[in-house]
């Protein structure tokens, strides 16, 4: 099975993409505000052998760290696009995490050729929830300061069931791997954009996923916040989980992201191993 890295230029430089499998639909993945490309490593390997896959660290992040600003929302809407047009080959499924979510919605509301689906993973949400306001977004910018910081929001906001040892210390160390303007962008600005008249023009089938205890994305703000403004999204919520949902429950986004192949037009049927 290929297993690669590519380098695909982007605004001021360029960024490394990570590529496996061969067998389309190829789902592109973007992470969360303080993960990276590993973020995906355990939902990647719950995959059907030979799944097409790319990944990579988001403009400011981890080895796109040295990536030039500014880091905002269309930026990283314009390197996603590029690392699709350069890695994804056919038919592709836009997968998105929280903050790579909201990039998703963006991407996804361009209209990319090829493009069949999008996995919405507990997505920031088109309309800017009403708990988003100045005081909570200048308390979310220190989120990242330090690794006691960081334990701190995984313990008590970002996770609801506990990660192993080795996942929560990746975890620690991909929110300190970043651009100081990239770590403040999304909590003082990105987060609080709304995108409701871009998301009305995503005209693909679109799942979402909520952990049923998201303290950052409630189910009941992506009720209200997101599906009335994304056509064609339905929302499916996962047990027991939070926010970290591709950390704390990969099987669970590994078969929906299955599921989704499976019933999307043009997506053959996989199976699981």
């Amino acid at each position: 099975m290929p297993n690669t890295t590519k380098t695909v230029a982007v605004a001021g430089g360029s960024l490394e993409a990570r590529i496996e499998g061969e067998r389309g639909p190829t789902l592109v993945f973007a992470h969360y505000w303080g993960g990276s490309a590993g973020t995906w490593d355990e939902v990647v390997r719950r995959l059907p052998p030979g799944q097409a896959t790319v990944r990579f660290d988001q403009r400011g992040w981890g080895t796109s760290r040295q990536l030039p600003g500014p880091y905002h929302l269309d930026r990283l809407a314009d390197d996603l696009l590029r690392v699709v047009e350069e890695c994804a080959t056919g038919p592709f499924v836009l997968v998105g995490h929280s903050m790579g979510g909201k990039v998703g919605q963006l991407v996804a509301a361009r209209g990319p050729a090829d493009l069949i689906g999008a996995v919405l993973i507990a997505p920031a949400p088109a309309r800017p929830a009403p708990a988003v306001t100045e005081e909570y977004r200048q308390a979310l910018s220190h989120a990242y300061d330090s690794p006691e910081s960081v334990g701190h929001a995984l313990d008590h906001v970002l996770t609801a069931v506990p990660v192993p040892a080795p996942v929560r210390d990746a975890i620690v160390r991909d929110s300190l791997a970043a651009a100081p303007e990239a770590r403040t962008e999304w909590p003082l600005r990105g987060i609080a954009q709304d995108i409701t008249e871009q998301a009305r023009h995503i005209h693909v089938p679109v799942a979402v996923l909520a952990g049923e205890h998201d303290k950052v994305e409630p189910p009941a703000v992506l009720r209200t916040c997101l599906l009335p403004h994304v056509p064609h999204a339905t929302l499916t919520t996962v047990p027991g989980a939070g926010h970290l949902l591709p950390l704390e429950a990969p099987d669970a986004i590994a078969d929906a992201l299955v599921d989704f192949l499976a019933t999307t037009r043009g997506a053959a049927t996989p199976s699981r191993r």
